[in-house]
């Protein structure tokens, strides 16, 4: 059976790889601005606060199932052993189209981004399409290559990301024109009409987070290093985010801060640092935007190279995506299938803009706001799944966990990120800035949840006619409740 790289990644080089997904400068410097821009609310920097609570009950009972599940098809592993097999092959085909959106979808935003930093230093006018075919290029030669390669990278780009919003905080608190004032904070600020669409926006900016497992093969301690580094990353990103947006209030003042973001948009930070921290700065801060984008796109493109090798690997998907270099056990078929995909997808796009009204924002307006949006709509489903399957799961097997990891801290988790699901499909046309009764609010979500009702039926076609490979769904490397082992034919006790 083919295997990935053991004992590669330690906590360290995890949590780098979690916070990359979350890409911190992308959103300080991108989404929070258009989160006061749109909402309107001042109290934008406590709702980060209020999510990372959320996220570090989900991460009490994930924890708990990361240390005797070792699987890099992580949540459908997690969903097939606490929901059953057919339930977990629909939300495998929910995490593989979400982490795809995602992950194509940041290359419009890296297009527009390079693109512009390189007119506004050079002069030449590239298309963002090429822009994105240079990191498609670098994600891609990333990808067949040994993970640590990938680590290493990342941990020097998002090192170097969070030095820039550090500054940037730093800076923001020392000018303060009117002081430093805790509005931000300020729950009256946060519990005002329009909070739902605040947290539909600030949700999107975690996701990432829960991406450690789908490493769980790859890691030194599986079965404690995928639970720290998901509490210190969750911890880390919260604070981070709600401080840097805090400091963004502080830096234009609590009563400016709305307008300023409508003026100015992404441009926020960077203006701000041109008046007081000069062009140098600004302009290393720029491209590092660039470079938190691209470590964005190569921490996804591996989720779902791994989600591929894992769904191939039992046959799920055709065999031929669990194929690994077998030098380094990278996951070469999936790494190579996903960029056929973006490489389609960014194809499909550079057509569709050419001579579009939108001028050059079109790759940020559409194949950004559309796919990443989508993404995070799938991808919070499944933490909601996983919160009710870590219950399942714990009472069918394992007793020595407490009452309040097996199922209160789950349950709260379910509860909690389901109402923050109900919101994002109820404000997803604020989100992807649609005007009216737009088709689009409907038909991108559609996207991405009707696969797991096409999933849903592909697994219960399988247990009806191939028991076999059916019995031994979600336990591709790991062992069952029983101990045994799954390969290819053998049959496992049941756990519907």
């Amino acid at each position: 059976m083919p295997t990935l790289d053991r004992q590669t990644i330690g906590v360290p080089g995890l949590i780098f790889m979690i916070v990359a997904a979350s890409a911190p400068l992308t959103v300080i410097a991108g989404g929070v601005p258009s989160n006061f821009a749109v909402t309107g609310n001042v109290g934008v920097p406590l709702s980060f606060l209020l999510l990372g609570g959320v996220l570090a009950l989900f991460t009490v009972g994930y924890a708990a199932m990361s240390a005797h599940i070792r699987n890099a098809g992580a949540f459908y592993a997690y969903i097939a052993q606490g929901l059953g097999r057919a339930v977990g092959v629909g939300a495998s085909w929910i995490a593989l189209v979400s982490y795809n959106a995602m992950q194509v979808g940041i290359y419009g935003l890296f297009g527009f981004a390079t693109a512009s930093f390189v007119a506004s230093k050079t002069g030449v006018d590239l298309p963002w399409w090429a822009a994105a075919l240079i990191g498609f290029l670098i994600v891609g030669w990333l990808g067949i290559n040994k993970v640590d390669l990938s680590v290493k990278v990342i941990a020097v780009l998002v090192g170097l990301e969070f030095l820039a919003v550090v500054i940037f905080d730093a800076l923001a608190f020392s000018v303060a024109p009117v002081g430093v004032t805790g509005a931000g904070l300020d729950p009256s600020n946060l519990l005002v009409p329009g909070l739902g669409a605040v947290l539909a926006f600030s949700i999107a900016a975690f996701m990432g987070f829960e991406s450690a497992a789908i490493y769980s093969e790859e890691v030194k301690d599986p079965k404690r290093a995928i639970g720290r580094a998901t509490y210190v990353a969750v911890g880390l990103v919260a604070s981070f985010y709600a401080v840097s947006s805090w400091a963004m209030t502080v830096a234009t003042g609590p009563t400016q801060i709305v307008a300023s973001a409508q003026e100015a948009g992404p441009d926020l930070i960077f203006i701000f640092l041109a008046e007081h921290a000069g062009p140098v700065i600004t302009d290393i801060t720029q491209l590092l935007f660039i470079t938190s984008l691209l470590a964005a796109l190569i921490a996804f493109h591996n989720a779902v190279a791994r989600y591929s090798f894992s769904l191939g690997r039992e046959s799920v998907l055709p065999q031929w995506l669990a194929g690994v270099n077998p030098r380094t056990h990278a996951p070469v078929a999936g790494s190579l299938a996903q960029s056929v995909f973006a490489l389609v997808v960014l194809v499909c796009f550079a057509l569709a803009g050419s001579g579009s009204d939108l001028g050059p924002l079109f790759p940020v307006l559409t194949l950004f706001t559309w796919l990443t949006n989508a993404g995070a709509v799938g991808l919070v489903l499944l933490l909601v799944m996983t919160s009710v399957a870590v219950i399942g799961y714990f009472r069918r097997h394992v007793r020595q966990h407490t009452a309040w990891t097996r199922a209160v801290a789950p349950a709260l988790s379910a509860v909690l990120l389901g109402a923050v699901f109900a919101v994002i499909l109820a404000n997803f046309d604020v989100l992807i800035g649609a005007e009216g009764d737009s088709a689009l609010s409907w038909i991108l979500p559609a996207l991405i949840l009707m696969p797991g009702l096409a999933g849903l039926g592909w697994g219960l076609y399988l247990k009806a006619r191939r028991p076999g490979l059916y019995s031994g769904i979600g336990f591709g490397g790991t062992q069952d409740p029983a101990g045994a082992k799954y390969s290819p034919g053998n049959q496992l006790p049941d756990v519907e």
